[in-house]
């Protein structure tokens, strides 16, 4: 037997029919107006919580991009006319905003010495404005990094708890923005995750004879950066096994479970204590002529012995 194939019912000739519309062009409007609804609703679905913690992230990357070299240029700015003072970033700003020209710094400030007897140029009116504004923008920007920093802590508590118990709000808010949203870092293996961020070592490594890399942005935590170097790849290994762990947790059930950084714990101390001390590392091989024969200095080709 053949079997018929179903024949889907124009749905404008429906319409039409039944008296749902009158015209084609009622009908051509509520289609539009369907699909307008359809599409709103698809992108307000995109907006999740992990979606905002990744903007967030990549908001305080350009701030940090950004502070940086506007920080850089206010101190060789200001070094101009008042080279004496030893501070940077954050600091300084905070100190040209509220001071402005050395001649205001009161004399009971600790640097009243200093710039009264400073070798720099005299700033002007105009400069001492300009640089104020300057730093505080740069000041802004310090604090509004802070705002976002502690948005990314609340966040994380509430949309991974378990991966924030276990890297940190910070360093799980970032592999969840490497990984593009929690639904894809809890779909990685474990030996992905242990490699996130070592883009460059792991393209090397294929196109190369280099070594392959041990870990990627976990290295930060300070689980495996403050550890002994021989023990840092089984460490790496243990901390991502969990981090996968902890995101699929997240993922699925959005519940705290101290069990996973219990034995997180307990992996960690069982590979401290099997590796208290350094491999030991083989002699190299003596070195060896053309050929694959050693070389001997003093003895001719054909000489007497």
């Amino acid at each position: 037997m053949q079997s018929v194939p179903l024949q889907r019912p124009d749905i404008r000739e429906v319409a039409l029919e039944s008296g749902f519309v009158e015209l084609d062009e009622d009908y051509d409007i509520l289609l539009r107006d369907v699909c307008i609804r359809a599409a709103k609703s698809q992108i307000s679905q995109t907006d999740t919580d992990d979606s905002r913690i990744i903007q967030a992230v990549e908001a305080l990357d350009d701030i940090d991009k950004n502070v940086n070299e506007l920080s850089e240029r206010l101190f060789e700015w200001y070094g101009r006319y008042f080279p004496e003072l030893e501070m940077t970033g954050e600091e300084l700003a905070r100190f040209i905003s509220a001071y402005g020209s050395r001649a205001n710094v009161p004399e009971e400030h600790d640097l009243s010495e200093k710039a009264s007897t400073s070798m720099g140029a005299e700033l002007s009116f105009v400069d001492e404005e300009l640089l104020r504004a300057l730093a505080n923008n740069i000041c802004s920007l310090y604090d509004t990094r802070r705002y976002i920093e502690n948005y990314i802590n609340t966040s994380m508590g509430s949309v991974a708890p378990n991966l924030c118990n276990i890297t940190g709000a910070s360093l799980g808010a970032r592999l969840i923005s490497m990984a593009g949203s929690l639904q894809k870092l809890a779909a990685f293996p474990s030996s992905t995750v242990q490699v996130i961020g070592a883009n460059r070592a792991l393209f090397k490594h294929l196109r190369s004879r280099a070594p392959s890399p041990k870990h990627g942005i976990i290295f930060n935590n300070p689980i495996i950066k403050n550890a002994p170097w021989w023990q840092r790849g089984k460490l790496a290994r243990a901390l991502a096994s969990k981090i996968s762990l902890a995101a699929r947790t997240d993922f699925y059930s959005g519940e705290l479970e101290p069990s996973i950084k219990e034995a997180l714990e307990k992996k960690l101390e069982h590979i401290r204590n099997a590796n208290p001390n350094p491999p030991k590392r083989e002699p190299k091989p003596p070195s060896q002529g053309k050929g694959g024969k050693r070389t001997h200095r003093g003895k001719r080709k054909g000489g007497k012995h």
